[in-house]
């Protein structure tokens, strides 16, 4: 079995080697030169007023690393000093390990010791005034009171203020960690809705240059290559367009003008841009319908939430580019319908299955900017193979909740 020993001190202070030295060398001079108190009592050598000063510069070696044992060296030291002729050396260094006790030591050392101190001075005042009925017990209980009660009390205070400097500083390095945190988080928020808008805004137009690239050669066609040639250069010169205006936007949002496109799509868009993916879709031979089944204002349709608007044209978009890259061929249904408060609800059914014609290749990221814009919103997001009356379709359900619900999250 290992036996457990408490560490020894660490190595002392510079500054209370100092401090043990100077009181040792000022109470050796003041030996020498017999100035010391009252004579020795009880019989005892005046060189134990040297033992007394030696074991008080021991216990100021120990004040900052071990001050609990600098304390209990220093009261039986204290009492030999009185009892053969008190060195105000001596006395002067017991004031300093009694305060450095209180400031270093265990809080529960520091909540203990000035109580004390009061109690002792009450006590040996008490004594002295019952053995020597004079009216200079007075000044003799306020000499002890400085060597007990005033450098006791001082430690509680140097110690609350050193608590409370060292408690601001923690909470400042906590705020400015919780400031660095949510920088950090703004920061990759940010990039990841700059990330679905550049998803968004450009991987339509570049999937159907892809696809129709594709097809212009591999169709030994004249007619179907110029064909394709249009629609590449639809694309890119609105691919371009919507670049050039998201570059403008990220540089100086307040730079836009009323000439450009609106910055939030609305859901007034949706036919355009079911038109656009029927272009697009002609070489994979895919064709889309849109079933709008929103009411209209004046019977009683509410206008959904801005955020909750963009969110749905989004799916919508991004669903689009999915079919025109992977759907087989046949009918791409869209589908939006409305609810109480604003909810909205959006549906595309892709066909699913083998694809003889061109495709362009995915890599994921819109499923992820999907469910990361329903996420955000509180919505729900599905998105698989689902059997139905047509067959196998690729579906995407997107259910938006309606402002109140979202704040309830």
């Amino acid at each position: 079995m290992i036996a457990h020993h408490p560490a020894a001190p660490g190595r002392p202070h510079r500054l209370d080697v100092l401090i043990a030295a100077g009181g040792l060398s000022t109470g050796v001079l003041l030996w020498v030169l017999d100035l010391h108190g009252s004579p020795p009592l009880f019989g005892l050598p005046s060189w134990a007023t040297l033992v007394a000063l030696a074991v008080m510069a021991a216990a100021e070696l120990l004040r900052r690393t071990a001050p609990m044992t600098a304390l209990a060296l220093a009261v039986p030291a204290l009492a030999l000093d009185v009892c053969v002729g008190t060195l105000i050396a001596t006395v002067l260094m017991f004031t300093d390990v009694l305060y450095a006790a209180v400031l270093y030591g265990p809080p529960a050392a520091a909540r203990r010791i000035p109580v004390h101190s009061v109690l002792v001075t009450v006590l040996a005042t008490a004594a002295t005034a019952a053995a020597w009925p004079d009216p200079q017990v007075v000044l003799v209980g306020i000499g002890i009171a400085l060597i007990t009660v005033a450098p006791a009390w001082t430690g509680v205070i140097i110690r609350g203020h050193r608590d409370a400097a060292q408690n601001a500083r923690l909470r400042a390095e906590q705020t400015a960690l919780l400031a660095e945190m949510d920088r950090t988080q703004a920061v990759v928020g940010e990039r990841a809705r700059m990330a679905r808008e550049l998803h968004d805004l450009v991987a339509n137009h570049l999937s159907a240059i892809a696809i129709h690239a594709t097809a212009a050669q591999t169709i030994d066609d004249a007619s179907a290559t110029r064909a394709a040639l249009a629609v590449i250069r639809e694309n890119s010169v609105q691919g371009l367009a919507e670049m050039r205006r998201l570059i403008g936007l990220l540089r100086d949002p307040a730079a836009t003008t009323g000439e450009e496109p609106a910055a939030t799509p609305t859901l007034d868009g949706l036919e355009a841009l079911v038109e656009q993916a029927r272009a697009n879709g002609v070489a994979s031979d895919l064709r889309f319908a849109l079933d709008d089944d929103r009411r209209p204002a004046d019977q009683g349709g509410e206008r959904p939430p801005a955020p909750l608007e963009l969110a749905a044209y989004r799916i919508v978009q991004e669903s689009l580019t999915n079919a025109l890259k992977h759907a087989a061929p046949g009918t791409v249904r869209v589908r939006v319908a409305d609810g109480p408060g604003g909810a909205l609800t959006v549906t595309v059914r892709s066909p699913y299955g083998e694809r003889s014609g061109p495709r362009a290749p995915g890599s994921g990221a819109g499923l992820v900017g999907m469910r990361e814009r329903i996420a955000l919103l509180g919505g729900e997001f599905e998105a698989g193979p689902e059997g139905g009356p047509d067959g196998r379709v690729w579906l995407v359900r997107a259910a938006l909740p309606a402002a109140g619900e979202e704040e309830q999250r």
